[in-house]
């Protein structure tokens, strides 16, 4: 839980004739994270790493047929069966099966497809045909004019009186056949001879001409009869052939669903076997199990086979080769949630320690002392417990998020107790005073100096623990050099103390330590830290110790110690932001309730409409910030003195077997 789980390198040797029966095994436990030794060959023959990733490629290439046909049929995936990944597939007496399905679907999906193309086009005659719907004409006289120029078609009807005027010299018949408020239905002709004046004068004037040229002869109510007749009749036909697709459906949908676990079953281990290294007659397998696991997985892989080769070496957590170490983090339920806070940072290498736990409790504490208000904080709660529980099926996916605001706005309403809050109410002002009164212990808005105190105290105790976090780092990975002479190492901590003490000894004149001891201190921490990199090298053994003349170095040892301390006091300072934003949320409340007396007095409708929505536009504004500025303080501030992080994911083989295995396994 604090760290990582601590993991064994695993080298097997199998027999050829056992390779499925192991890879079953390794895939089955899901605890298995698989190293790629493909490249390690010895006299391949035909059942080489290639041949598996060709049978890989061939497997997913019916997986994505099945799919295909699954999805043309609305048949879901289903679930798989233990038995479904049994063995290999063999795909020359599988393929026939499902081309034959294929066809049977493609054929009466093509016809479906096909009516519903011929659908849309009739449906797209009519519609043109709606507009001149009730002239008793001839459309044929409309589309084939012998010795004029027709435009029959739309257009707005405030642009009738300029097509007009624009085509007053030019002999001309405009006829309005229908109009509405909007658009009219015109029939606009001229000689042959004109026609080139008549396209840009119907153009300017937004006249839409309507595309009759496919609609067979007659008169547009007859026409739009037949074409809705045939409408109705096409609508027949695909509703028959839907019926048919359904019934294939229900023929082919169980017989797809296990043809799809069983292929994909075997890609899954045909890529697997991919990755295996091949000598003559065996196999080389290479990969990482959790040491807890591992006296498990040795006695099913010696049930499988009697001949395999385990060789397993426990991994240090110290020395090189520790980042190739894959990381498996244990962190259930509402750990889990932060779990991916801390992710979103960065993933924790195998060495360090795993700072969820730590995040799990500083996380909410600091949101708390910002946005301490009982009943806001119950909202939140409220929200979260909501998100978190399942209830709205549209935000499943956001339970962490729901779990992590849950446990935030529980600390929310602890503060408002410590801060006599509640809505925004205060003081005299707070319901049941002489209950809730006994909770407070300051108020920020009237003790402003007192909290922005509290709040820098609580950034030092922070600041110190990342220190003391990276010491132990240093300490478990053997590694003197960074807890010596690292920045956030001793030297660091040493310059960072002292400071604190010169600052408090200057401060307070009854402070017990005289400043001058402080003073030494924080010269032998600075000048640690203006030589860390000279020193660190001179631990590890690496030459030269410095590059460049000696005012080079002293040039950028004054620059880094300059930079050192002024990353202390900023990250000090900024935990100034936790009192600052408890006393900014009363402000704004105050505020709230000085707008709601000027709307509606003191308790009137529009003072509590007021209040109330004051109140939501807090909760969900001032809450996102907060939480915004408490990920900040972690990941810039308190993270960066003791989490290094890139540590590689582990990702176990999966199996179609065994699920929840799978799931009790995974990160």
């Amino acid at each position: 839980m604090f760290f990582p789980r601590a993991m064994t390198a695993v080298e097997l040797i199998i027999p050829e004739k056992d390779l499925l029966a192991v890879t079953n095994v390794l895939a089955g436990q899901g605890v298995f994270h698989q190293v790629d030794a493909s490249h390690l060959k010895s006299g391949a023959g035909p059942e080489a790493t290639g041949s598996w990733r060709e049978r890989a490629s061939a497997y997913a290439a019916i997986e994505r047929q099945v799919l295909v046909n699954l999805q043309a049929l609305t048949v879901d995936e289903g679930k798989p069966r233990d038995a479904d990944a049994a063995s290999l597939v063999d795909l020359e007496s599988l393929r026939p099966q499902v081309e034959e399905i294929e066809r049977a679907v493609k054929q009466v999906n093509d016809q479906i497809a096909a009516g519903q193309k011929e659908l849309e086009q009739l449906q797209s005659y009519v519609r043109e045909l709606q507009p001149v719907a009730a002239l008793d004409l001839d459309v044929k006289i409309l589309q084939r004019p012998s010795y004029i120029h027709a435009i029959l078609g739309l257009m707005p009807v405030a642009n009738l009186e300029r097509l007009q005027t624009s085509l007053a010299r030019i002999p001309h018949v405009l006829l309005k056949l229908s109009e509405d408020r909007q658009n009219a239905v015109v029939w606009l002709t001229g000689t042959q001879g004109s026609a080139d004046i008549l396209d840009r004068a119907a153009r300017s004037a937004y006249l839409n001409p309507l595309d009759l040229s496919d609609v067979h002869e007659g008169k547009p109510p007859e026409i739009i009869k037949s074409l809705q007749e045939r409408i109705r009749q096409e609508e027949r036909s695909t509703a028959g052939l839907k019926e048919q697709l359904k019934k294939l459906s229900e023929q082919y949908g169980a017989d797809l669903q296990s043809i799809l676990w069983r292929v994909r079953a075997s890609r899954m281990l045909a890529e697997a076997m991919s990755r295996f290294g091949k000598l003559r007659y065996t196999y080389l397998v290479v990969g990482w199990i959790p040491t807890a696991n591992l006296a498990t997985l040795r006695e099913q892989l010696k049930q499988a086979s009697k001949n395999i080769i385990i060789e397993a070496t426990a991994s240090s957590r110290s020395g090189e080769g520790t980042e190739n170490v894959p990381v498996s983090l244990r962190n259930p339920g509402l750990l889990g949630a932060f779990e991916q806070l801390v992710n979103t940072y960065a993933r924790p290498r195998y060495e360090e320690v795993d700072p969820t736990v730590l995040m799990t409790f500083t996380f909410p504490l600091l949101f708390g002392a910002m946005f301490g208000d009982i009943g806001q904080g119950f909202v939140l709660a409220l929200l979260g417990w909501l998100v978190s529980s399942g209830m709205i099926a549209s935000l499943k996916s956001a339970a962490p998020l729901g779990r992590i605001v849950m446990t935030c706005g529980f600390s929310a309403t602890v503060f408002g107790f410590l801060y006599g809050s509640f809505f925004g109410f205060e003081g005299e002002h707070l319901p049941f005073p002489e209950l809730l009164g006994r909770f407070v212990v300051i108020e920020p808005i009237h003790q402003i100096l007192q909290i922005l105190g509290l709040a820098v105290g609580a950034g030092v105790v922070l600041l110190s623990f990342g220190f003391l976090l990276n010491l132990f780092n240093a300490f478990r990975a053997r590694d003197w050099a960074r807890f010596f002479f690292d920045p956030n190492g001793v030297v660091g901590i040493v310059l960072y103390w002292s400071l604190l003490g010169f600052a408090a000894s200057s401060l307070l004149p009854s402070f017990p330590v005289p400043s001058s001891v402080f003073l030494v201190g924080a010269g032998i921490g600075a000048i640690g830290v203006m030589f860390s990199e000279v020193l660190r090298h001179l631990v590890e053994g690496h030459r030269p110790l410095f590059e460049g003349g000696p005012v080079m170095l002293l040039i950028q040892s004054g620059v880094e110690l300059f930079e050192k301390g002024i990353s202390l006091l900023s990250n000090t300072l900024s935990y100034v932001r936790v009192g600052a934003f408890a006393v900014v949320h009363a402000g704004l409340m105050t505020a709230i309730f000085t707008v709601a007396e000027l709307f509606g007095g003191e308790g009137g409708v529009a003072y509590w409409i007021v209040v109330v929505l004051g109140n939501i536009v807090i909760i969900g504004v001032e809450g996102l910030i907060v939480g915004i500025q408490t990920m900040r303080l972690h990941y810039y501030e308190f993270f960066s003195k003791f989490f290094t992080g890139g540590g590689l994911a582990f990702d176990p083989l999966k199996s179609l077997a065994s699920p929840q295995k799978q799931a009790g396994a995974a990160d």
